[in-house]
């Protein structure tokens, strides 16, 4: 599902207009964003929880040179969902 299809159902179910919708996806995406960049956790009770993780430093090897080198700690967005929003999705989603 991409994000033109997330607009066209909220637009569907809500009876506003794509545009308007789009608006408001965008603007989310772009709160959510700048909230992470400053290392701000975001929290969707009943959903789950957009997070900053710390990566620490480690040694990484680039086998075709046979050299090591350092990585250093960094910061990475992750999502966590939450135990309800896996057991709805545990229950619905069958098995291939």
């Amino acid at each position: 599902m991409t994000k033109a299809d997330v607009v066209s159902e909220i637009a569907a179910k809500t009876g506003t207009d794509k545009s308007t919708v789009s608006d408001v996806v965008e603007s989310f995406f772009t709160v959510l964003k700048d909230n992470m960049g400053k290392g701000t956790n975001v929290y969707f009770r009943g959903f789950g929880s957009f997070i900053v993780k710390k990566r620490a430093r480690k040694v990484a090897r680039n086998i075709a040179k046979n050299t090591s080198l350092i990585i250093e700690p960094h910061y990475v967005p992750a999502f966590k969902p939450a135990k309800t929003f896996v057991e709805n999705v545990k229950k619905k989603v069958k098995k291939k």
